[in-house]
């Protein structure tokens, strides 16, 4: 513990050090390694914990089965807009297994690797995260051409172009991701480092805030055109008294809550992450600074359980297989007990009668 007081010690009396590995004068000496960023107290621990070890497995189960209801459906595979939904799914089901077992291994257990290994595991969040992201500015822009020219939808975002865009998203996000064990980073200590992120060169997490910032800025602005759009329609509905209006009226504040929704969690999982990023270049840390921060990136990983609720289960089209699923259960289920009480004439008029409630329904 006298170790890390004298970190800390360091990092402020010497605000430009910008990384802890070197310090500016050979009295200051070393900072040890990792254990500057390992700030976390007791209670702390227990509560980010139990976080992680509710969302990682709740994020893992609902993104898999988001992707398993797309991928046996043939006629949601088909579509692009499932596509992108199946892209956000992978994306999340990544995060859930890279930061969880990274964050905890690094926090909780407080596991010293060393610069390689780290860096590699750190590329796995950053990929998670970042095509997750990437995935939702799809999604987005998917809605906005669909809001914006319903008539040439289906011309302009053909399955084949979705998938070149998913395609070109995953590339890019992969070289993104493992830039630093490839070469970019600190570990030589001749550049400056994150006081958030070990061995991660400054000028590389510049760039991936600059990114991420930049598609979260193009996924608000493509929601607020959308309800503009839906909000202009309504109106012109009602200034030449077209008599469907009122459901044109629904359908509007339905989508304001539903986007204002999608804008409210965006913004409060990750400007608090994307904020002390950029703080990080211009003041130094204090431990209770740092210990917020690994506190809201756990945001994250919930912004990840969150996503599958708002952008696949929601669907009318995911709901629709969700049911048939359930009802085929129901109907092996009945015809399991059925056999056991030599009963099987009575099996599939039941499961018929289940299909067409089912179908009603939808």
């Amino acid at each position: 513990m006298e170790e890390v007081d004298n970190c800390s010690t360091v990092w402020k009396s010497n605000i430009s050090v910008c990384c802890p590995f070197y310090v500016n004068s050979p009295e200051d000496g070393p900072c040890p390694g990792l254990q500057c960023y390992m700030v976390l107290e007791k209670r702390e621990k227990t509560v980010i914990s139990t976080i992680c070890f509710f969302a990682g497995p709740l994020t893992f189960l609902e993104n898999v089965l988001v992707l398993c209801l797309i991928f046996f459906t043939p006629a949601l595979r088909r579509k692009p807009s499932y596509l992108f939904i199946s892209s956000l799914a992978l994306a999340d089901v990544f995060a859930s297994l890279f930061f969880t077992i990274s964050f905890l291994d690094f926090h909780l257990f407080e596991r010293t690797d060393n610069a390689e290994v780290y860096l590699f595991k750190l590329g796995g969040v950053t990929l998670s995260f970042t095509s997750s992201v990437g995935s939702l500015l799809l999604t987005a822009l998917d809605r906005y051409i669909c809001m914006h020219r319903p008539s040439e939808y289906k011309t302009i975002l053909t399955r084949r172009r979705a998938l070149a865009c998913l395609t070109a998203l995953w590339m890019t996000t992969i070289f993104i991701a493992f830039l630093p064990p490839l070469g970019w980073n600190c570990k030589t200590m001749d550049r400056p480092c994150s006081q958030l992120f070990p061995y991660v060169d400054h000028s590389y997490l510049a760039c991936w805030i600059i990114l991420v910032m930049f598609l979260l800025v193009l996924i608000i602005y493509a929601y607020i055109h959308i309800l503009w759009k839906a909000h202009k329609h309504v109106v012109y509905m009602a200034k030449h008294s077209i008599r469907p209006g009122h459901v044109r009226m629904r359908m509007d504040i339905r989508l304001a809550r539903m986007f204002s929704l999608i804008l409210a969690i965006l913004v409060t999982c990750w400007f608090p992450v994307l904020a002390f990023m950029i703080v990080d270049f211009f003041h130094c840390l204090s431990r209770e600074q740092k210990r917020a921060f690994a506190f809201w990136s756990t945001l994250c990983l919930v912004n990840s359980s969150v996503n599958p609720l708002i952008y696949a289960l929601r669907s009318r089209d995911m709901r629709r297989v969700m049911l048939k699923v359930l009802s085929w259960c129901r109907g092996q289920r009945s015809y399991m007990e059925g056999s056991q009480e030599s009963d099987m004439q009575q099996k599939p008029s039941n499961q018929e009668t289940i299909s067409e409630r089912v179908e009603k329904q939808i």
